[in-house]
């Protein structure tokens, strides 16, 4: 028996773009699930005849052809961390502002529908756009669909500036923080607890990798007229196999969040030389960004938009687009802090206001 096909969901690309955020998150799209809101994106952008469109599994990516000698690169990816009962959407009023409340709504829903209300508005516009939105961007980097793009088509991203959607409050933040996660190991000798001293105690021998984490401080760093502060964080510990076994291994998990002056070769460098004699093996890393802010395309964006530019200090999809030679900057509604909340909610005024900038920019002649 034939079974019907799932309907694919339709977005309302003329409304504003408060409802369209609210169409997007009320259809579910955690990581490795966005499939409905892809096939959503792409049906919705069918009638825009001034946009090239192209799939990538779950990548959308629209492009026009105007002629002009610059190009602008917009992205948003459209996959969410898991739900915890914060769907469907709804509106609160809190201290007199209005909030619009749901997975999504913040990282970063809001900033796609944004670009998706303008992609198909701006039928002329000062520079070529192509307009980015992928999945993956929340679970691990082999996944991220911006990645895929650049590994399979860097001919899509191609571009003279780009901008990612995140959660900026509205507000341009340049660049990011690169990040490394590494593990620092204590080794030891297994003994019965009841002779302990015949043993020798791993978990004992991790106190000074601990020290020395609590005792650093934090580097603020000027890169290109932006200040990033660093970060140096044991994230987790393990060690010991039984409660009467001393333990011959104790692992310390370690966070670096480096300013982008450093590269992330010069960032693994500087963590082995701080925990010298230590067993010491980095299990992940990515360059960060520098700022973006100096090209007279970002230039004209910060004219535009208003507002004094401040460093991003979390790891952003910016470092993909920099690793390509294409400065980038963040910006989008939201409050970052909100980002994975329960709580999860946009001041539905951010909306709008994201929207009147990169609107007034786009548009300027």
């Amino acid at each position: 028996m034939d079974h019907p096909a799932t309907p694919v969901p339709v977005l309302d690309l003329t409304a504003t773009s408060i409802d369209l955020t609210r169409q997007l998150c009320d259809i579910e799209s955690v990581s490795g699930n966005e499939g409905a809101v892809a096939d959503a994106i792409e049906a919705s952008l069918g009638g825009a005849d001034h946009l090239e469109i192209t799939r990538n599994h779950d990548a959308i990516v629209a492009r026009t052809d105007f002629g002009h000698a610059r190009r602008v690169v917009i992205s948003g990816h459209i996959d969410t961390v898991p739900l915890n009962h914060n769907l469907p959407t709804r509106y609160e009023v809190e201290d007199g502002v209005e909030y619009l409340w749901g997975r999504g709504t913040v990282d970063m829903k809001a900033g796609v529908a944004v670009q998706l209300k303008l992609a198909v508005e701006l039928t002329t516009s000062s520079v070529d756009i192509t307009w980015i939105w992928y999945d993956n961007e929340e679970v691990s980097s082999e996944l991220n669909g911006l990645g895929r793009l650049a590994r399979e088509s860097p001919e899509l991203l191609a571009g003279d500036f780009a901008i990612l959607g995140e959660p900026t409050n509205s507000l341009v933040e340049g660049g990011c923080n690169g990040t490394l996660r590494a593990e620092v190991r204590t080794h030891g000798l297994r003994a019965h607890s009841a002779r302990a001293w015949v043993g020798h105690n791993a978990i004992h021998d991790a106190a000074p990798v601990l020290a020395l984490l609590a005792a650093y401080e934090p580097r603020d760093v000027e890169v290109d007229g932006l200040v990033y502060r660093e970060g140096l964080n044991a994230v987790g510990i393990t060690g010991g196999i039984a409660g009467n076994v001393i333990p011959d291994e104790c692992m310390v998990h370690i966070n670096y969040r480096f300013a982008p002056d450093r590269s992330a070769a010069q960032a693994e460098t500087w963590l082995r030389e701080l925990f010298t004699g230590f067993d010491v093996t980095v299990v992940d890393s990515a360059d960060g960004a520098r700022p973006g802010l100096t090209v007279p395309l970002a230039q004209e964006f910060l004219a535009a938009v208003g507002g004094d530019p401040k460093p991003k200090y979390g790891w952003t999809d910016v470092a993909r687009f920099s690793a390509l030679g294409i400065p980038a900057v963040n910006y989008g509604p939201g409050d970052p802090l909100k980002a994975h909340a329960d709580d999860e909610r946009v001041a539905v005024h951010q909306i709008t206001s994201c929207e009147d900038g990169l609107r007034s920019w786009l548009t300027a002649t």
